[in-house]
C-alpha cells in the first residue's frame, strides 16, 4: 500500500502521522509511506530522521493570524491543491492521511478530485477548523475523544485515540514511592516542540525552592529553540550544570552536588528539543507540561501524572478542554497560565512529590485514560478501506 501523510508545522500534528507510518511498516512491511509538509515546520528535521520521504508545498496557517495572515493562507491554498494533484498523479497513493494542521486540505481536497481514498485523524476533544472543514469529503474519521464525535457525521466517525509510537508503549511506569525516593525524583518538563516562554521562566524560578526540598531531583527541561541559552544560563547560574545538550544531543557534564555519599546528586537536562521523548518519559515521576492532544495521548498511555498548563491561546481553548480531561479523571493538576508563577509551580511540585500515595493514585488513573492501540486500529481500518 502507498500512503501519503499531510502532518506538520508542530509536533502535536506531526508524531500522530509518524505513529501512523511506522505501524502501517510493521502491519504491512514493504508499503510505501511519505508525508506531505512545508519547508518552514519541525517535519523538515524530524521526517527524514524518521526515515520518511518529505514532500514540501506551499501552505501557510489561516486560524488565530489576523486579517491579514488569514488572508494569506486562504490565498496558497490553490497552489497547495495543486502541488498536490501533481505529487498524488505522480506517485498514484491509495490513501491520502490529514491530521489537522494547514497541510492537510491541500492534500484531502486534491486526493477527492482524483478520487484517491481520505481520512481524518483529529486528536483534540473541540475538533481544529481543518478537520472540521474537509469532514464532509473524507471516508473516515478517526477521533480521540467521544465528546468530537457530534461535530462530524457518526456513520463515518471511529472513536480510537491519538496515535502515538510504539516506543511510548515500552515507557514502563515508575512508581512514585519506593526507588524514586532512593535515586531522586525526575521531572519532565515540556513547554511543546517549540517550548513555552511562560513555562520556562517559571520553572526557572521554581528551581532553588525546589533543590532544597529536593536534594536529589532531576530534571529533563526541554526547552524550545528560542529559550534554550537563557534557561541552560539560568540553571548554571544555580550551579546546576548536569546535561545541556544542543538540538536534542545530550553532553554529559560532571553533576552538581557530586559527593561521595548523602542524597543522590542533582542532575539536569537541558535541551532545545528532544527527540528521543520515549526515553525521557520512561524516566519520568512527573511530567510538566502544556496540554496538546498528542502530548495528553502519551502521558495517559504511558500511566504517569501530571502537571499541565494549557497554552492560553490555542483555538478555542482546546487544549484547556484536553487538561480538564485528565484534571477530572485525577490523573493530572491543572495550573492556568495567567497565574503561573515560580512559586506556584515549585508549591505544586513539591506537593506532589512529598505524596508518593498520590503520584501512585495519578499512576493509575493516568493509565485508566490511556488508548494504546490507536494507531494499530487506525491502520487497520485504513487496510479495509482501501481493500474495499
Amino acid at each position: 500500500m502507498r500512503v501519503i501523510i499531510a502532518a506538520g508545522g508542530t509536533g502535536g500534528h506531526l508524531y500522530p502521522g509518524v505513529a501512523l507510518a511506522r505501524e502501517f511498516e510493521r502491519q504491512m512491511p514493504g508499503s510505501d509511506t511519505m508525508f506531505v509538509g512545508t519547508t518552514r515546520g519541525l517535519e523538515t528535521n524530524v521526517v527524514p530522521r524518521e526515515g520518511f520521504e518529505l514532500i514540501t508545498i506551499a501552505a501557510r496557517g489561516v486560524m488565530g493570524k489576523g486579517a491579514g495572515g488569514a488572508l494569506q493562507g486562504l490565498a496558497v491554498v490553490p497552489l497547495g491543491v495543486a502541488q498536490c494533484l501533481a505529487v498524488c498523479r505522480k506517485r498514484r497513493p491509495d490513501l491520502a492521511i490529514g491530521v489537522g494542521g494547514y497541510t492537510s486540505p491541500p492534500l484531502i481536497l486534491a486526493a477527492f478530485l482524483l478520487g484517491i481514498k481520505r481520512v481524518i485523524v483529529e486528536p483534540n476533544v473541540y475538533p481544529g477548523v481543518a478537520n472540521r472543514v474537509l469532514s464532509p469529503i473524507a471516508n473516515l474519521v478517526f477521533v480521540s475523544f467521544s465528546d468530537a464525535v457530534s461535530y462530524f457525521g457518526s456513520n463515518k466517525t471511529r472513536i480510537v485515540g491519538t496515535p502515538i509510537r510504539r516506543e511510548f508503549l515500552h515507557a514502563p511506569i515508575l512508581s512514585g514511592g519506593g526507588n524514586a525516593e532512593t535515586r531522586g525524583f525526575t521531572v519532565l518538563v515540556l513547554g511543546g516542540s517549540q517550548g513555552a516562554r511562560s513555562i520556562n521562566r517559571a520553572m526557572i524560578a521554581a528551581l532553588p525552592a525546589l533543590v532544597a526540598a529536593h536534594p536529589g531531583l532531576r530534571v529533563i527541561h526541554q526547552t524550545g529553540e528560542r529559550d534554550h541559552e537563557e534557561v541552560a544560563t539560568a540553571y548554571r547560574k544555580h550551579g546546576l550544570t548536569g546535561q545541556v545538550g544542543v538540538g536534542g544531543a545530550r553532553e554529559p557534564v560532571a553533576p552538581a552536588n557530586a559527593t561521595g555519599g548523602g542524597p543522590p546528586p542533582t542532575q539536569m537536562e537541558v535541551v532545545p528539543f528532544l527527540y528521543d521523548m520515549p526515553r525521557a518519559f520512561r524516566q519520568a515521576d512527573l511530567i510538566v507540561s502544556r496540554s496538546g492532544a498528542t502530548t495528553v495521548a502519551e502521558i495517559t498511555a504511558c500511566g504517569k501524572p501530571a502537571v499541565l498548563i494549557p497554552f492560553p491561546h490555542a483555538i478555542h481553548g482546546h487544549q484547556d478542554r484536553n487538561a480538564r480531561v485528565l484534571e477530572r479523571a485525577g490523573a493530572a493538576q491543572v495550573i492556568v497560565d495567567a497565574r503561573l508563577s515560580g512559586e506556584l509551580l515549585a508549591g505544586a511540585i513539591s506537593a506532589l512529590l512529598a505524596r508518593p500515595d498520590r503520584l501512585r493514585e495519578m499512576e493509575r488513573c493516568s493509565k485508566s485514560l490511556g488508548q494504546a492501540d490507536a494507531a494499530e486500529r487506525i491502520v487497520s481500518e485504513c487496510r479495509t478501506l482501501v481493500k474495499d
